[in-house]
C-alpha cells in the first residue's frame, strides 16, 4: 500500500475540509495583507524621503487610520472563520458511531476496536482502517509521554496526554491510505512514530474486522511449529500477545495478525521478510531507544520465527 499524500489541503474527509477551507481562508488574507503592504512599502520608497517629507499630517493620519481598519478586520474575519470552522468539527458526533481506542507509546500506537462483547474487539498496532461514509470516535491516551494525533488528510490534531482521555470525531470519504503521525515531540524516535489510516468500503472494512478477530492459524510445516515454540517459550512473549498461543504479553505490539500490515515499528520499515529479520536482529540499530531488547536468536531459530510470522495474517 502506497500512503496518500500527507497535507491538509488535500482532504479526504469532511472534517479534514473544514480546517483546508480554513486554512485557504487564512491564506486567502494573509497574502491580501503581505502584498498591501508590500505595496505601500515599495510607494513608500519610489517616492523617497523628500516626498515624504512634504505629505501633510492629513495624509498620514488617514494611511494610519486606514491599515488600523483593514487590521482590525482582516483579524475579525479571522476569528469568525476559526471559531465557525472549529464548532462545525462537532457535527458529526453520532451514538452509533465507530468508536476506537488509540493508546501512545515511545513510539508505537496501539489500536483497540471497542466492543461491548469482550469476544468481538480488536487488537492491532500502528495502522487503522476505517469504513468510509462513517462517523468514527477516537478515544486517546497514552502510557509515558505527551504525544499528539494528527492525520492531516483526515482531521486536525488533538494531544494524548498521561492520566487523560481526549477524543476525537473523524469520518473518511474517500478510500485510500493516508499517513498519519505523532505531532509532538516525546523522545529520540518521535520521527519514526507513525501510522497508516486505510479508508476502505464498509464491506471491505466487515471483511476486514471480522479476520482480524480471529485467533492466529496453526503452523502448518515443522519450520513453522518450530517458529511458534521459540516465540512462546523466548523473550517474545513477555511482551507481545499472539491470540491463541502462550504469547500474552501487553506492553509491546499485538501480532496476530502483524503479516497483514504494511509496514514495522511504526511506519519506519516495509513489512518484508527481510526488513523484519533486521528488526528482531537488532532493533536498536534501526530504531534507537525503543524499548524492544536483542532477541539473541541464533539464525535457525530467526528463520523458524520469521516462518512462523509469515502466516500471521
Amino acid at each position: 500500500m502506497t500512503p496518500h499524500i500527507q497535507s491538509i489541503i488535500h482532504p479526504a474527509g469532511i472534517e479534514a475540509a473544514r480546517i483546508s477551507h480554513l486554512w485557504w481562508v487564512m491564506f486567502g488574507i494573509c497574502a491580501f495583507v503581505w502584498l498591501a503592504v508590500a505595496g505601500a512599502t515599495l510607494i513608500a520608497i519610489r517616492r523617497g524621503r523628500h516626498a515624504a517629507s512634504a505629505a501633510t499630517d492629513r495624509q498620514a493620519s488617514f494611511a494610519v487610520a486606514s491599515a488600523g481598519v483593514v487590521s482590525v478586520i482582516a483579524l475579525v474575519a479571522l476569528l469568525t472563520q476559526s471559531v465557525v470552522t472549529g464548532r462545525a468539527l462537532d457535527s458529526i458526533r453520532t451514538p452509533d458511531a465507530l468508536r476506537i481506542q488509540v493508546t501512545g507509546n515511545q513510539w508505537w500506537w496501539d489500536v483497540q476496536y471497542e466492543n461491548p462483547t469482550p469476544s468481538l474487539r480488536v487488537t492491532t498496532a500502528n495502522e487503522i482502517h476505517l469504513p468510509i461514509g462513517r462517523p468514527v470516535a477516537i478515544d486517546l491516551l497514552s502510557n509515558d509521554v505527551i504525544h499528539s494525533f494528527w492525520i492531516p488528510s483526515l482531521q486536525g490534531k488533538i494531544d494524548l496526554i498521561p492520566g487523560r482521555l481526549n477524543e476525537i470525531w473523524l469520518q473518511a470519504d474517500t478510500p485510500g491510505v493516508y499517513r498519519g503521525q505523532c505531532a509532538e515531540y516525546c523522545g529520540a524516535q518521535h520521527a519514526k512514530m507513525a501510522m497508516v489510516v486505510v479508508a476502505e468500503p464498509p464491506d471491505d472494512f466487515e471483511r476486514w474486522l471480522t479476520a482480524n478477530r480471529a485467533s492466529a492459524p496453526a503452523p502448518v510445516t515443522p519450520e513453522q511449529e518450530r517458529g511458534k515454540q521459540v516465540v512462546e517459550r523466548g523473550p517474545c512473549a513477555m511482551c507481545h500477545t499472539i491470540t491463541g498461543t502462550l504469547a500474552g504479553g501487553h506492553t509491546a505490539p499485538d501480532l496476530t495478525h502483524i503479516a497483514s500490515r504494511s509496514s514495522l515499528a511504526a511506519g519506519s520499515l516495509p513489512n518484508s521478510p527481510g526488513y523484519l529479520a533486521g528488526w528482531i536482529s537488532d532493533p536498536q540499530h534501526i530504531k534507537p531507544g525503543n524499548r524492544m531488547p536483542p532477541t539473541g536468536l541464533n539464525a535457525d531459530e530467526l528463520q523458524a520465527v520469521l516462518a512462523y510470522l509469515e502466516t500471521l495474517k
